[in-house]
């Protein structure tokens, strides 16, 4: 190649990538040598001609990286098994690279209008990333030509988002001098252009402490914007908490009392669970939790957790409870049971047996009387405890979908089914909620509406229409009156009894928001997405003001710790991790279920959390003490503290919903799978 031929492609190459300034000097340098004499025009070819050979190579390499989809495949897999080769103490850092240099990869083929190398290239390595990024991968798939990757939101967002990948120093030096011994100008270029590294002093992380760093495509820098934002965690001014802690708590007297306690905790059994076969289980189950807790009978229980959280002022205008019903509401505190490592809770398991693989969600009361099951052929169907316990015979709940509208069912053994039959959405029902006080019940369908029903009417009473797709979750605030929900439309929404459009529409997650908590004191939400990210929103501005990142997996379940200082979200993954909302930090990740988390719960003084997953177990875990962690062990990253006290199996039973009572009886539902 000649100079004039060398010097075309170098212009063509920056005026495609649109280096204005670049393209002007090498113009003006051209013309320079131009206008300079003959004689020293040919002593300046001989000493630094565009001919040379190196850098005709070079340039050649520029010019067939832009226009060959081969460059692509042999670049990539010549990264790849340099990477699997390294030695073992570099190489799960070195590995993180391949992962996004994949992505971009097949986007620029698709990009370039490669359609057939773009789908060849994604088969033949789309094994090495499906155990950690199988959801990211399935979107990717959808991706059929160059105007996908603006119109689908995910791509878009990868095509100009910058990977984030922690790595040591020598790692990050092996890396440069491989790509610059291979000359691989494409691989190059993408890891230039599309990864951010952040390059750390010593010795290289250990795989136990990549914790989340499979989510490069990360959103840390608003995630750490947000978590300069204040929260304010604590709870209500003037609480019912507050007036029982003025009055003097009885639990923390006497060991009277705490025999009390126990005999209210099995009256509550006794009284929400009925007098059939459930009830003989309960009782039985209360009186092996009193043989449980006979051990620590003696010992002083310790200070409430709940009591030294700080008080805020609501941020919205919250409905007044009636005197008899905060009289309720105190005597149940009065009665409540102190839960602890040797104090584990009675458990009262409802299991809806025949479903058909007809129920999707389930509900439980606040105080246990009522059970909801939310079904796929769109019916709600709510059991009375008390009216089943009076029934002779089989206590479980029948779930055979019955074509009938009354509340009282025959069966087919002649004798009387006692559940509320509700019919009004149009398509399959993926969450249920009871309001606090069980008079109210919420379900969200995939026919993206709301209905708000009443379980003392036994009717419909409004149906809320506003997302524009299938909505997953629906959570009653704490206070009642208020609700939230969260949808495919990758948005959560804050709703009113009163008012059939949203207050609140909150915006940011990347893909389906799949579940939605409320924070005690009724200021925030939490809500967990398909995008691996948990996101807290405040309701007065439905601005977001914490990101946490760190699962590997879509966020199935949320539950805040009463004082609302900790949250717990569990994965598809199996995996629980626990969170400091004022700081963003993760306290530590639980291990132990092997599937799904589809339900988490914590006790009414926050010093256990039981969680219920697909694997057929409820597990209780101890977190009485993170609260309690000096600030000395929350910098040092000491989290032994958090440990399983007990693994609860079912025969085969899913674990749908888990709810305490305010006497902190722990209810369960799920339905039997086929054994």
């Amino acid at each position: 190649m000649d100079d004039e031929e060398i010097a075309k492609l170098v212009t063509a190459y920056l005026k495609k990538k649109g280096f204005a300034q670049a393209e002007q000097a090498f113009q003006e340098e051209l013309q320079q040598q131009q206008q300079q004499p003959p004689s020293r025009k040919a002593g300046d070819r001989n000493s630094n001609s565009l001919a040379d050979p190196e850098i005709a190579k070079l340039v050649l390499s520029f010019t067939e990286s832009e226009s060959s989809p081969v460059r692509y495949h042999d670049g990539y897999s010549k990264l790849r098994t340099w990477a699997h080769s390294s030695l073992d103490l570099y190489k799960h850092e070195l590995l993180r690279v391949l992962y996004p240099v994949f992505i971009h990869c097949f986007m620029d083929l698709v990009a370039r209008g490669h359609i057939q190398e773009a789908r060849t290239f994604f088969n033949s390595f789309r094994e090495d990333h499906v155990m950690m990024h199988s959801a990211d991968l399935l979107k990717l798939e959808g991706v059929l030509s160059p105007s996908h990757l603006e119109e689908m939101e995910f791509a878009h967002y990868l095509r100009h988002t910058k990977a984030n990948i922690k790595i040591c120093q020598y790692s990050y030096d092996l890396l440069l001098q491989y790509l610059h011994k291979t000359q691989s100008m494409t691989m190059l270029g993408i890891i230039n252009e599309r990864i951010n590294f952040q390059v750390t002093p010593g010795q290289p992380m250990s795989i136990s402490e990549d914790v989340g760093v499979e989510m490069i495509f990360s959103i840390e820098d608003d995630a750490n914007q947000a978590s300069h934002k204040e929260i304010q965690w604590g709870l209500l001014e003037d609480s019912l908490e507050d007036r029982l802690d003025k009055a003097g708590n009885p639990l923390l007297e006497s060991e009277k009392a705490d025999g009390e306690t126990k005999e209210g905790d099995s009256d509550d059994i006794k009284k929400r669970s009925g007098e059939g076969g459930k009830q003989s289980t309960s009782v039985k189950k209360s009186k092996k939790d009193k043989s449980a807790g006979a051990v620590g009978k003696n010992m002083r229980p310790e200070p409430n957790i709940v009591s030294v959280a700080p008080r805020v002022k609501p941020e919205l205008v919250l409905p007044v409870r009636s005197a008899e019903v905060e009289q309720s509401i105190l005597e149940d505190l009065r009665n409540r049971v102190q839960l602890s490592s040797s104090a584990l809770p009675s458990v009262s398991f409802y299991t809806f047996i025949n479903t058909h693989n007809g129920l999707n969600c389930s509900s439980i009361s606040q105080d246990g009387s009522l059970v909801a099951g939310g079904f796929s052929d769109s019916s709600l169907k709510v059991w009375d405890m008390a009216k089943l316990g009076q029934q002779s015979g089989t206590s479980i709940l029948q779930g055979e979908n019955d074509a009938t509208n009354g509340e009282q069912v025959v069966g087919t053994n002649g004798g009387r089914r006692s559940y509320t039959l509700f019919q009004g959405h149009s398509g399959p029902i993926h969450s249920a909620t009871f309001s606090p006080l069980g008079d109210f019940i919420l379900t969200s369908s995939a026919d993206s509406t709301i209905r708000l029903w009443s379980t003392k009417l036994n009717a419909n009473l409004v149906c809320y229409k506003g997302h524009n797709y299938p909505v997953w979750d629906v959570q009653f605030s704490p206070a009642g009156h208020y609700f939230a929900s969260s949808s495919h439309d990758r948005t959560a929404r804050l709703w009113s009894m009163d008012r059939i459009q949203p207050l609140r529409i909150m915006a940011g997650h990347l893909s389906d928001v799949d579940c939605v908590q409320w924070h005690p004191n009724c200021n925030y939400i939490a809500t967990g997405s398909s995008d691996k990210t948990v996101r807290l929103w405040d309701v007065a501005s439905g601005e977001c003001v914490r990101i946490f990142i760190g699962h590997r997996s879509m966020i199935l379940s949320l539950a805040i710790s009463p004082d609302g200082r900790y949250m717990a979200s569990g994965d598809e993954d199996g995996t629980i991790m626990m969170w400091d909302l004022s700081s963003g930090r993760c306290i530590m990740p639980l291990m132990g279920h092997t599937s799904c988390v589809w339900t988490l719960a914590y006790s009414c003084e926050g010093t256990l959390l039981a969680s219920g997953s697909a694997d057929c177990t409820l597990k209780l875990w101890d977190v009485a003490t993170s609260a309690k962690v000096p600030r000395t062990e929350e910098k040092s990253g000491n989290t032994s503290r958090l440990r399983l006290l007990k693994t609860l199996p079912t025969k085969s039973t899913p674990v749908y919903a888990l709810q305490f009572s305010r006497r902190n009886l722990l209810f369960a539902a799920g339905a039997l799978s086929k054994v």
